[in-house]
């Protein structure tokens, strides 16, 4: 009998899960408009040290409101790490901007301040900082940049929940910040997001925005085209149960950091996550690995071999400017960013879910160690 298959994510609800989404069909309450949306928003809002939350239905049309919201000129250019996920493209292609890649850290795998500042021209508008797989960017260097150019800044922290920079939360950085409650993240609500802020009349619009702009005074007459975004009360009462436990589940995630690196210590092919910088301490969103040129196969054969013994993986991101979508339209194409696209080629992660059992992962573990034997 071969062992059980361990998926790439499990997510854990041992908290009060239950309980609140009983009380929403108990009560009715299950649109948008139940009372666990704004516990969840003033809960959110309350651990990214914000003042406002906005939930919305996930973290794409969070980046897509967010970037919107800032009102940048047609045609302005926006940086973004060219290793990270579609959707910070697609929400500044969308709003009319043009996006202009950065390389990263091959360490760390974020965007770097030389990076940005080699970036900018006199057509930049802002800086979209997007914090990579448990370890926050480096952002006092960036954020001087930002202000001594007069940029706007979008923090991107959907992977950082409970993670801080310096002691500051991830989410409080910049002129507005989302996060996504995708099942994989730190805080799920199956599908989900937040647009997080600070400035009273910006969060007045962004609620207006992700409710189709509907007016108080005569409902049906627009003034603005918006978005039919909302996050429902059931989804808003999972988050409350997991925010609620959130110290812990960030204490979890950097123990399964911790046995991934006792298990993999002795294997030199392989770079392992950076446990910690003199800004943060990882808090393995998911555990990746990177095959150094020493193993005769790339990350897609790798997680081939780890699914025949039953291990579930994830590809890390493919970079931006070799996605053909924007290359079809013009954008990113004399880009070239070698450490991203070492990474994303030779990168991926085991499973990093927070229902993992310390045998799941010493199996993950030793699975990776025979294919690289």
């Amino acid at each position: 009998m071969t062992s059980p298959f361990i998926p790439v994510n499990t997510p854990l609800l041992d908290g009060n899960e239950a309980d609140y989404l009983a009380e929403c069909i108990r009560t009715g309450w299950i649109s948008s408009e139940g009372p666990f949306i704004k516990r969840f928003e003033q809960a959110m809002a309350e651990a990214a040290g914000r003042r406002h939350g906005v939930a919305v239905s996930n973290g794409s049309v969070a980046l897509d409101i967010a970037v919107h919201v800032l009102g940048l000129e047609a045609g302005s250019e926006v940086i973004i790490p060219t290793f990270t996920i579609i959707s910070c493209a697609s929400a500044i292609v969308r709003a009319g901007l043009v996006p202009i890649g950065v390389d990263c850290d091959a360490a760390t795998w974020n965007m770097t301040v030389e990076g940005v500042e080699a970036a900018i021209t006199s057509r930049t508008r802002a800086i979209m900082l997007v914090h990579i797989y448990g370890l926050p960017v480096d952002l006092e260097p960036i954020m001087a940049l930002a202000r001594r150019h007069d940029l706007k800044v979008i923090e991107d922290a959907a992977e950082m929940h409970g993670q801080t920079y310096r002691g500051a939360p991830c989410g409080s950085f910049g002129d507005v910040s989302t996060f996504s409650f995708y099942p994989n993240k730190h805080v799920t609500t199956g599908e989900g997001g937040m647009i997080l802020i600070d400035d009273d009349a910006l969060a007045e619009r962004l609620a207006g925005y992700r409710n189709l702009c509907f007016q108080p005074q005569q409902r049906f007459v627009h003034e603005e085209f918006g978005w039919n975004a909302r996050m429902t009360n059931l989804q808003a009462a999972l988050g409350v149960a997991q925010v609620e436990r959130l110290p812990r589940t960030v204490e979890l995630k950097r123990r399964i950091g911790r046995l991934y690196d006792d298990h993999l210590a002795g294997v030199d092919r392989i770079r392992r996550p950076v446990a910690r910088t003199n800004y943060a301490d990882n808090i393995y969103w998911v555990y990746g690995v990177v095959l150094d040129d020493s193993v005769p196969f790339d990350a897609k054969e790798a997680m081939r071999r780890l699914g025949e013994k039953g291990i579930g993986t994830r590809p890390f991101f493919w970079c931006m400017h070799e996605q053909p979508v924007l290359r079809r339209m013009g954008l990113m194409r004399d880009e070239s960013h070698p450490n991203a696209e070492y990474i994303a080629r030779r990168g991926f992660y085991l499973p990093s879910g927070l229902a993992l059992t310390d045998d799941e992962i010493a199996r993950a573990a030793q699975a990776l160690k025979e294919i690289l034997a």
